[in-house]
C-alpha cells in the first residue's frame, strides 16, 4: 500500500468535514494516510467519524513539551546546521512555531521514509510544510481554500512563498485557480482545481409532498454565509401569505445577533436556529426539506465563501438551490437549471426566489433533480479523491 502524510491545523473539525472525508476516501483507494494535527479539536460536536482513522491521528504537543523536545532534538544533532542556524536566527519572532513543528513532524517524517506531505489551507499548516521542506527537503503540495486565498493574512513565509517552494498548488473552484495563476503567474503551472467532493450515497432526494415547504441552510454562524439576509428575507416573505418553516443548522459568533434578529422580527414560530448537528443528521435534515438556500457575501476585509460544500450536499440530496454568483458557487449552480443565483446582500430578491419555489413545485423538484446530475458528474468523493492520489503518487 502506497503512502503519503497529511498535515492540519486541526484534525478532525466539525466546520471541516471535507477534509476527513478526502483522507477516507485516500484510504478507500489504497493510500495509507498518515495524519498530523498541529492543535486537538477541543469543544466541538460529537461527529459520526471513523474512530480507527481519528484514534491514528498524531496530534503534536502543546507549546512548552514541544519546544522542550525540539530544543533536545537541534542539541542532539538530529537536524542540520543549516536548520539549526536557521532557528536560531528566526529566534522567537512571529510564527517561530511553525519551525518548530516542522523539526517534530519532519523528523517522523524522516523515520518513516515518508517523500510527500500535503498541507490544508494555505496558512499555519502549509507554512510549517514550507519549513519542512527546507529542513529536511520533504517535497509539499497545500489545498487552499477560501480566506487564505482571497484575504491571506501578512507573514513573513506570505501565500506567494508557499506557492514558489511547494510542489504543487490545489485549490477548490476554476474561480480560485484562475485567481492564483493571475497573482502568482510564475507559479501558475503547479496550481491544480480539484473540487471538494461529497458521498452521494449519504444522501437521498427529498419528499416534496403536501407538508410546510420547509426552507433550509448550513454553516458557521459567520458574516460570510449570509444568515442575516436570508432572516430578513424570511420576515419579508411571512407577510406574502405563503406558509413556511426555515431551520439554519450550525454556530458560530453570530448566534446571539441571529437570535436577537429573529426575535425583533417575530419570526420564532417560523425560523429556527438549530445548533451543529453530525453528517447523518444534516443528511436526514435535508431529505425533509423543500429549499436549501445559502446567500454568501463578500465580508469587508475581502473574505468570502469559494465552494461551500453544504451546497453540492444539497445538491446530492436533491434539492433546489439559492444561492449568490460569487466565487466557485456558478460552478456548482445552475441558474434557472439546478436553482438561483441572485445578487449578494439582497434579500428582497432572495425571498422573490424562495416564493418562487414555493409556489411551484414541479419548478423545483426539475431544479432538485439537475442539481443531482450536476454532483454525480462534478462533485463525487471517489472522483476527488482518486485526482489527488494521481498528484501525490
Amino acid at each position: 500500500m502506497s503512502e503519503t502524510a497529511y498535515l492540519f491545523e486541526r484534525f478532525p473539525s466539525f466546520g471541516q468535514t471535507f477534509c476527513y472525508r478526502e483522507v477516507a476516501a485516500l484510504e478507500r483507494q489504497g493510500l495509507k494516510v498518515q495524519v498530523y494535527s498541529i492543535r486537538r479539536p477541543a469543544g466541538e460536536p460529537k461527529q459520526d467519524w471513523d474512530e480507527q482513522l481519528v484514534r491514528r491521528v498524531h496530534y503534536l504537543p502543546e507549546e512548552s513539551a514541544l519546544v522542550r523536545e525540539v530544543d533536545q532534538a537541534l542539541r542532539a544533532g538530529k537536524v542540520s546546521q543549516e536548520a539549526r542556524a536557521a532557528i536560531e536566527k528566526w529566534g522567537r519572532q512571529s510564527d517561530f512555531l511553525r519551525l518548530y513543528q516542522a523539526v517534530y513532524v519532519g523528523l517522523r517524517l524522516q523515520q518513516d521514509g515518508l517523500h510527500h506531505l500535503h498541507a490544508h489551507f494555505a496558512g499555519m499548516a502549509a507554512r510549517t510544510a514550507f519549513w519542512i521542506k527546507e529542513f529536511f527537503g520533504i517535497p509539499y503540495s497545500f489545498t487552499a481554500h477560501a480566506n487564505d486565498i482571497f484575504a491571506p493574512r501578512d507573514f513573513v513565509i506570505s501565500l506567494a512563498k508557499l506557492m514558489e517552494s511547494a510542489a504543487a498548488i490545489v485549490t477548490v473552484s476554476d474561480y480560485a485557480a484562475g485567481l492564483l495563476k493571475e497573482r502568482y503567474p510564475e507559479s501558475a503551472a503547479k496550481v491544480h482545481r480539484i473540487y471538494n467532493g461529497v458521498d452521494l450515497s449519504r444522501f437521498h432526494s427529498p419528499d416534496f409532498g403536501s407538508g410546510i415547504p420547509a426552507i433550509i441552510s448550513i454553516g458557521r454562524l459567520i458574516e460570510k454565509k449570509g444568515f442575516a439576509d436570508l432572516i430578513e428575507a424570511c420576515r419579508l416573505l411571512q407577510p406574502r401569505g405563503r406558509s413556511f418553516s426555515c431551520e439554519i443548522i450550525g454556530e458560530g459568533p453570530l448566534e446571539a445577533a441571529l437570535r436577537a434578529q429573529i426575535a425583533q422580527a417575530g419570526l420564532q414560530s417560523v425560523v429556527r436556529l438549530a445548533g451543529p448537528q453530525t453528517q447523518s443528521q444534516i443528511a436526514l435534515r435535508l431529505a425533509t426539506a423543500t429549499i436549501f438556500v445559502l446567500p454568501c457575501m463578500r465580508e469587508e476585509g475581502g473574505g468570502m465563501d469559494n465552494l461551500p460544500t453544504v451546497i453540492i450536499e444539497a445538491m446530492a440530496a436533491g434539492l433546489p438551490v439559492i444561492s449568490t454568483p460569487l466565487a466557485g458557487v456558478p460552478e456548482m449552480v445552475e441558474h434557472e437549471g439546478s436553482g438561483e443565483l441572485v445578487p449578494e446582500h439582497d434579500p428582497k430578491a432572495i425571498c422573490a426566489a424562495m416564493e418562487r419555489c414555493i409556489a411551484d413545485p414541479v419548478r423545483a423538484r426539475r431544479f432538485g433533480d439537475r442539481g443531482r446530475e450536476i454532483a454525480r458528474e462534478k462533485f463525487s468523493i471517489e472522483a476527488s479523491a482518486q485526482a489527488l492520489r494521481a498528484l501525490f503518487l
